[in-house]
C-alpha cells in the first residue's frame, strides 16, 4: 500500500534564520542621509564633490574616487553641464579637474572663476615645471625641489636696486604655501616638495613663451591659470555673466 503521509511542517526555530533572507541596506537602497534622493554610490559622490572643491583631483591622492570617476565619467559630466561646468579628465596624468564653460550668445551664471597666480607664484611653478621634465626625461618616477632653490630662483629675478630682502623673502615664502596648500607642491620632508603633474596643465608648453614674456615684463597683463577656482561670484559679476 503507497504510504499517503506528509512530513508534518517544520516549524521556524526561534532565533534562526529567516524564511527569505533580507537583503543588506546597502543592497536595497543607495541613500546616504535622510531625504537622499541621489542615486550615484559613495565614491563617485565624493569624487565629483572632490572635484569641485578642488583645484584637482589626482588617482595617487584619491585612488577609489578616481576609480569611481572614470567609472562614472560619463554621469559626472553630465552633472558638471548642469552647471555649466566641464569636468577634464587626463588619463595620462589621472588627473581631472574643471573648467568654467563659456559660450558666446549664452547667459550662464559663473561659478568659477579665472583667478591669475601671482608674479612671484609663476616664477616658482616655471621653475617646478622645469625640473619636473627634467627628472621625467632622466627616466625618474618623482621631481623635487627644495625650497631654498625655489627662493635662490624667484630672487633671482628681483630688481638691482631692491633693498627689502626680508619682504621679498615673506613672498617666496607665502608663494611656496600657496602651491602647497592648491597641491601643485606636495611637502614630503621640512623645506622638500615633490612637484605634482598638474604643473603641466598649469603651464603647458604653448603658454611658455607668454609667460617668460610676462615676467620680463611686469607692465604686460598677467597670464590666468588654466584651471578655474571655485569661487562665489557677487550678484553685479553675475548680472554681467
Amino acid at each position: 500500500m503507497t504510504d499517503t503521509t506528509t512530513e508534518p511542517a517544520t516549524e521556524p526555530v526561534v532565533g534562526g534564520p529567516a524564511f527569505v533572507e533580507v537583503p543588506a541596506l546597502a543592497d536595497d537602497d543607495a541613500s546616504l542621509f535622510a531625504g537622499d534622493t541621489g542615486v550615484l554610490p559613495y565614491e563617485a559622490r565624493r569624487a565629483l564633490a572632490l572635484v569641485l572643491q578642488r583645484r584637482y583631483l589626482s588617482a595617487a591622492a584619491h585612488p577609489a574616487e578616481w576609480k569611481a570617476l572614470l567609472a562614472h565619467q560619463d554621469v559626472l559630466a553630465s552633472r558638471c553641464h548642469d552647471l555649466f561646468v566641464e569636468l577634464v579628465v587626463d588619463r595620462d596624468y589621472e588627473i581631472a579637474y574643471k573648467r568654467q564653460v563659456r559660450e558666446a550668445g549664452l547667459s550662464i551664471p559663473v561659478l568659477l572663476k579665472d583667478e591669475p597666480y601671482k608674479r612671484v607664484e609663476t616664477l616658482l611653478m616655471l621653475f617646478a615645471r622645469n625640473r619636473f621634465r627634467q627628472e621625467q626625461g632622466a627616466g625618474e618616477r618623482a621631481a623635487h625641489v627644495d625650497a631654498e632653490e625655489l627662493v635662490d630662483y624667484a630672487l633671482g629675478f628681483l630688481a638691482a636696486d631692491e633693498t627689502n630682502l626680508a619682504a621679498r623673502r615673506r613672498e617666496v615664502d607665502n608663494a611656496v604655501a600657496t602651491l602647497v596648500r592648491e597641491h601643485v607642491l606636495d611637502e614630503v620632508a621640512e623645506g622638500r616638495y615633490r612637484v605634482q603633474p598638474v604643473v603641466e596643465i598649469l603651464l603647458p608648453v604653448e603658454r611658455l613663451r607668454e609667460l617668460t614674456s610676462w615676467l620680463r615684463d611686469p607692465a604686460v597683463e598677467p597670464v590666468e591659470t588654466t584651471e578655474d577656482e571655485t569661487d562665489a561670484v557677487d550678484e553685479d559679476e553675475e548680472a554681467r555673466a
